[in-house]
């Protein structure tokens, strides 16, 4: 069988970045997918489950929300191994592009407050796995140690 994309990059190089994951074509329109890398694989401890939830409930409410990209977001979502997200574009997108939209959605995270949106039995099969103390300080991070001054080397994949 042959590998997925996402298999073929070096996860030992890889460091906390916004990164094209790939770009599909369907029909006449390119879905754009991208990385968002919180933690460097293999090096550092992964995120829990927790924060991870809550990025996702607050995130995907941002996006859905947001004036320009409400429309064209098909999805966002943790990643299995729990060192980030994917994020789903309909358009054919660089990471330098979206680097705006991503400082936007995670100060949006970093400074939410109340309620998260979702959190609740009747809206979410797991309401009671959130952590919004620990999302903030997770979006936190992420904005100071990659999204402010991101250059190249947090880009684009590593060879």
């Amino acid at each position: 069988m042959e590998k997925i994309a996402s298999f073929t990059i070096n996860h030992l190089k890889l460091q906390p970045g916004v990164y094209v994951s790939r770009k599909d074509t369907v029909g006449d329109n390119t879905i754009s997918t991208f990385d968002l890398r919180m933690t460097a694989p293999n090096e550092e401890p992964v995120m829990n489950t927790a924060e991870m939830h809550t990025i996702e409930h607050l995130a995907a409410t941002f996006l859905r929300n947001h004036a320009d990209y409400k429309d064209k977001t098909i999805y966002f979502g943790p990643m299995g191994c729990r060192t980030g997200f994917y994020l789903l574009l309909a358009g054919d997108y660089t990471s330098k592009d979206i680097v705006p939209l991503v400082t936007e959605m995670y100060e949006f995270v970093r400074d939410f407050e109340g309620d998260v949106p979702g959190a609740s039995a009747k809206d979410c099969g797991n309401y009671l796995d959130m952590n919004l103390n620990m999302a903030k300080y997770l979006a936190r991070k992420y904005l100071d140690n990659v999204l402010c001054d991101i250059d190249d080397s947090r880009l684009i994949y590593p060879q």
